[in-house]
């Protein structure tokens, strides 16, 4: 079965020999053009028109009212839970299933993650559990939750949209209201998903994406936070500009501030890139399609996207019978050129983070050893 697993994604790239990435990026648009001009406009730091521009797409394209871009997925979720309000010894409700950067954006505050399972059809966050967990073991006092063993404050909570698929945002939104807790969406891989018609990222509190080299749309490095909070759509601008106060020379800082604005460079690709987003996720979709046909007829599960969602499919993936085969899927495709990866490492299982509090993940420990994603790249346009 290997053996056709392979021939058909090779056939599928139209690439016989060569090495097949999990994803590479596409430089199809203007992308070479704007990065030229902003060279020749000499303003490729912090400051340039397509910093502007950037942001203002991802407003259009969301409907954010503000959109922040920093220079990198991390931190633009670093800064998301600052503004949510998350401090030093607080929690931050997480899911195990994530690649590492949530649970470094946690800790960069002094917090500490809360590990609750995933759903098996979103591979995110569970709303069920979150319900379960809110129950059972916290209570609000004073306007706020907090965790009845430890007695800390549960921050925030920040679920993850894996491999672009959307989480049942809507529930979990509204069980955190209930609880007092504000959400900052992990968006960083979903930009052009959509829960019931919405776009990821614009449920919560705040949202941050991801624009690194292996994203569906790319400027090298890169993020974004957005928000519909006024008051902290401009303090976010604010911080991530070392909190300097406009004036003609002098330097005057007010707060603690963070070098984390995105290059006006980076900033160029990105607004090339947008301009291509709709067509890499048609493209994209179309391998999701063709993946699920194929893997039909096998007894390998091809994880589609979840009901009520259109998802961006950043990583495609299917999921052996268990772990055995999973590792002699891996062996076989990476021997043979093609490059598949296992889902990353379970959170609670990596040593910073297994004194954490962590519920029951069974759905997870289950994924973690079925999952294997496949190449993904958007199939080139040779028009």
């Amino acid at each position: 079965m290997f053996e056709n697993v392979v021939s058909f994604i090779r056939q599928y790239y139209q690439t016989p020999e060569a090495f097949i990435p999990l994803h590479e990026p596409r430089f199809e648009g203007n992308d070479k053009n704007y990065v030229a001009d902003a060279i020749d406009s000499t303003f490729v730091s912090s400051v340039g028109k397509y910093v502007d521009r950037f942001e203002e797409m991802i407003r259009d394209y969301t409907g954010a009212k503000y959109a922040i871009a920093t220079v990198n997925g991390t931190a633009a979720l670093h800064m998301s839970l600052m503004l949510a309000g998350v401090k030093r010894d607080e929690l931050v409700i997480t899911q195990p299933l994530s690649f590492i950067a949530t649970c470094n954006a946690i800790s960069y505050i002094g917090a500490e993650p809360v590990f609750i399972d995933i759903d098996t059809d979103t591979l995110g966050l569970s709303a069920h559990k979150l319900e379960v967990f809110l129950r059972e073991k916290t209570e609000i006092r004073n306007g706020n939750c907090f965790h009845k063993t430890t007695g800390k404050r549960i921050a925030a909570c920040a679920p993850m949209h894996t491999f672009g698929h959307p989480v049942a945002i809507d529930k979990i939104v509204d069980l955190c209201n209930k609880y007092k807790i504000p959400v900052v969406e992990d968006a960083a891989e979903s930009i052009g998903s959509k829960f019931k018609g919405q776009h990821t990222g614009t449920f919560g509190l705040i949202g941050a994406y991801s624009f690194n080299g292996n994203k569906t749309i790319t400027c090298g490095g890169g993020g974004m936070i957005i928000t519909n909070d006024e008051k902290l759509g401009k303090l976010a601008k604010h911080l991530t500009t070392q909190a300097k106060v406009p004036h003609r020379w002098e330097f005057v800082h007010d707060h603690i501030g963070y070098n984390y604005r995105l290059p006006n460079l980076n900033a160029a690709l990105a607004c090339a890139q947008m301009e291509q987003l709709e067509s890499f996720i048609e493209r994209k979709r179309d391998l999701s399609k063709a993946y699920a046909h194929f893997f039909a007829n096998t007894r390998l599960t091809f994880v589609n996207e979840p009901p009520d969602s259109r998802s961006n499919f950043w990583l495609n993936a299917v999921l052996t019978t268990n772990l055995e085969e999973r590792n002699k899927f891996l062996k076989y495709t990476n021997d043979n050129g093609i490059m598949t990866r296992p889902a990353w490492t379970l959170m609670n299982k990596l040593d910073m983070f297994k004194h954490c509090i962590c519920e029951n993940i069974d759905n997870a420990n289950d994924i973690e050893n079925r999952l294997v994603n496949l190449p993904s790249s958007t199939k080139k346009n040779l028009e």
